[in-house]
């Protein structure tokens, strides 16, 4: 099995539309999803590529009338994707851990940024809000909220129910995902990880066919447990801190 080798994409993007939360022109497409969560780095990266990446995956975004749910910060590449969106005319909403506040937000706050108390309600409100999943290059941050995301949906944890699917991208930007896909595929080859598993991992080299693969998607992966609730925590609809810009 090879990590770089790539599902292909189908004829044509999912028709159905899901109800819109922001914005929008007029020659927008239409997607299955409301929004999308992005997890990316609070750097740039030492290439270009990567913050091109953002800025394409946040346009392409805006064309297919998806509103954005990520990080909270205002640098790297969370602030490229973010006000590309936001620039677009799409909402944004933001969560961040408040102690990350000084350090990740520069400026005015870009659409809806949500304070948080901690890491793991700023995962789980992120999901939440969340119709599907894409990570971008970055570290161990990045890392650990895509593997987390991975294994609720192995769990069904945050199986839409509307959408009745599991869905996690990555943005292979220049390979930048390989060594990870290849321990993945190790890790399958060793009897860690199911055959069917893997298959909730969609990865494409640019925003646009990554994208459409999401849309597309048909799930092959079934989970067979019932949770009490869609979430391993239970969070207020309205948190604590809210600022907002227009």
């Amino acid at each position: 099995m090879e990590a770089a080798a790539e599902r292909s994409a189908g004829a044509g993007a999912a028709a159905t539309a899901a109800p819109e939360s922001g914005g929008g022109g007029a020659g927008e497409r239409r997607s299955r999803f409301r929004r999308i969560c992005v997890y990316c780095g609070s750097a740039k990266g030492r290439k270009a590529s990567y913050q091109d990446a953002a800025v394409e995956l946040g346009k392409e975004l805006v064309e297919r009338g998806i509103d954005l749910v990520y990080g909270g910060g205002s640098i790297g590449l969370m602030g490229l994707v973010s006000h590309a969106v936001h620039d677009g005319g799409r909402h944004v909403i933001g969560v961040i851990p408040k102690s990350l506040m000084p350090r990740e937000v520069t400026g005015e706050p870009v659409g809806e940024v949500r304070a948080v108390s901690g890491m793991h309600e700023r995962k789980a409100e992120m999901a939440r809000f969340a119709d599907a999943f894409i990570a971008l290059p970055g570290g161990y941050g990045t890392l650990e909220e895509l593997l987390e995301v991975i294994t609720w949906a192995q769990l069904g944890i945050h199986k839409k129910p509307l959408l009745n699917i599991y869905q996690v991208g990555l943005l292979n930007v220049d390979g930048f995902y390989d060594p990870f896909l290849s321990f993945i595929d190790m890790a399958v080859s060793e009897g860690f990880i199911a055959e069917d598993a893997r298959r909730i991992i969609i990865s494409a080299p640019t925003a646009r066919e990554l994208v459409l693969k999401l849309e597309e998607y048909v799930p092959e992966y079934e989970v067979g447990l019932v949770w009490d609730d869609q979430m391993p925590h239970s969070f207020a609809p309205d948190l604590e801190t809210r600022i907002t810009s227009s």
